[in-house]
């Protein structure tokens, strides 16, 4: 059997052991805010077929976008801090500072400033990702051995091919972890602001059902949150291994 279909295998198997707990807990709590999941997953196929399909694609866009530009601005600027002591000296300091401040609490402000659609969640989403990705690629491109570095050099290699050919592939395994740990702070992030404010996504469509105790669409609202995540974690994982398949060997 294929390497491939035995993965396929245990994420059956993984599933299987999940919705046996579910259904355990389902009959221990014996309530209709918990429903079995036999009742959920008939929820999720209807919903997903009406009006959750139209909450899933924003909610996809939203956290996309958010890591994307989350990349685009983090990515650079942890290669030249880690790249360069004299920059780092400077700004590592105000980075760390900043960095543990739970910047969740700043979305009130920027509701006020943004309003309550799409910029103002992409924007809290990018910024509270910006920084896991940026220390992550700091720290990995400041533990780039310098004898690489100087290795390149010796064979002709100049400036930004340096980072082409050594830093970046080098950053990459570490960038990609941290991507991949991101997706869940997106997410959650993503749920805690459409909860917030708004009238799209996948967080308004749970908290829309549970205030009508649709308990069953609330539920398959969670699973279609939780399929998000698992979408986004494998298109990261088909990049690691086109991209870093030195480590699957």
């Amino acid at each position: 059997m294929s390497q491939h279909k035995v993965r396929w295998w245990q994420y059956v198997l993984s599933l299987a052991g999940l919705l046996t707990v579910w259904q355990i807990a389902a009959m221990l709590v014996d309530s209709p805010v918990f429903p079995e999941p036999i009742n959920a997953i008939i929820a999720f196929a209807l919903e997903f077929r009406g009006e959750m399909i139209h909450h899933f694609v924003v909610s996809t866009y939203r956290v996309v976008i958010s890591l994307f530009l989350a990349m685009l601005a983090a990515i650079p600027l942890g290669l030249l801090l880690g790249r360069n002591p004299k920059i780092d000296r400077f700004v590592a300091p105000a980075v760390y500072m900043v960095y543990p401040i739970p910047k969740i609490v700043f979305f009130p402000l920027i509701m006020i400033l943004l309003g309550i659609g799409n910029v103002s969640k992409i924007f809290i989403i990018t910024l509270i990702v910006s920084f896991q990705i940026l220390v992550s690629t700091r720290d990995a491109a400041k533990g780039v051995p310098q004898a690489s570095v100087y290795s390149a050099r010796s064979l002709g290699a100049k400036g930004w091919q340096v980072y082409r050919h050594v830093i970046v592939p080098a950053c990459l395994p570490e960038m990609i972890t941290a991507l991949r740990i991101s997706l869940g702070t997106a997410v959650a992030v993503l749920f805690l602001a459409e909860t917030v404010a708004g009238s799209s996504g996948l967080g308004y469509f749970i908290l829309s059902a549970m205030y009508r105790a649709e308990y069953s669409a609330m539920f398959a609202g969670i699973m279609a949150m939780g399929l998000l995540g698992l979408m986004l974690y494998y298109f990261v994982d088909l990049f690691e291994k086109m991209f870093c398949s030195w480590q699957h060997l």
